[in-house]
């Protein structure tokens, strides 16, 4: 099985924590968003729409994080815990629900406030704007609040008293964030705790390894030189205006 990945992706890490974690064997095929690898005619054929994670299982070819860490969860069931992705209904609904809640919420607002303060200035050559910036951290903020307070409760982790793909893909949205310099569990114990719960399940090392790209965003300017600097210019003019 190939995974083609780029670490810098929130979706890509939890799709490579997983298959890490679970013990499920993988060919790491890194596609170097910020080069623009996803553009290459090879990539191509592997998928058309041009972005990661895809998942390649012989013939068979998967886009979508959630839908290959389902497929994974499913495929593997025999030696994969229950408790990543629960045979008993109501368990398993409720990690679908996080995980059509989350698309919409903590995912999109958590991304949008890591493209303003990462690549909005290199790419338009100035701080992102106040009236932009203002109200994406609001959003990402009241996405937080409810992943607190609805999603995880009282309880050691969303679906219960274990670890679930629901907190994984919630911890790599967390923290995009982080990486820019916002630490979205400072004044969050709730939060910052349930962070290190899920941290010491999958193992700091791996973790700290999945986040060590997005912690060194820096690096990020060197690759957008360019050819690509300037096709992303009229994409973050139209997405930003």
């Amino acid at each position: 099985m190939e995974l083609y990945l780029d670490l810098f992706s929130q979706p890509c890490r939890s799709v490579f924590l997983f298959a890490k974690v679970a013990g499920i064997p993988f060919d790491f095929k890194h596609v170097d968003l910020a080069a623009g690898q996803q553009f290459s005619e090879e990539f191509g054929k592997i998928s058309s729409v041009r972005k990661v994670p895809v998942m390649k299982d012989g013939n068979f070819i998967l886009t979508e994080s959630i839908a290959i860490l389902m497929y994974l969860a499913q495929k593997h069931s025999s030696s994969v815990a229950d408790h990543w992705y629960p045979a008993d209904l109501q368990l398993r609904a409720r990690v679908n629900e996080y995980l059509s809640w989350q698309h919409m919420n903590l995912r999109s607002h958590g991304s949008k406030v890591f493209l303003l303060r990462s690549l909005f200035p290199i790419i338009m050559g100035s701080e992102a704007p106040k009236e932009k910036m203002d109200p994406a951290m609001e959003d990402l903020k009241q996405s937080l609040k409810l992943l607190e307070e609805t999603f995880l409760q009282d309880k050691p982790f969303i679906v219960g008293n274990k670890i679930s793909l629901a907190d994984l893909v919630a911890v790599v949205e967390a923290m995009q964030p982080v990486g820019t310099g916002i630490d979205v569990f400072e004044s969050r114990p709730k939060l910052s705790a349930w962070r290190d719960r899920v941290k010491k399940e999958i193992g700091e090392k791996l973790f700290d390894e999945a986040h060590e790209m997005i912690m060194n965003i820096g690096s990020i300017s060197q690759k957008l030189q360019g050819d690509q600097l300037e096709m992303l210019k009229p994409k973050f003019q139209k997405l930003f205006s």
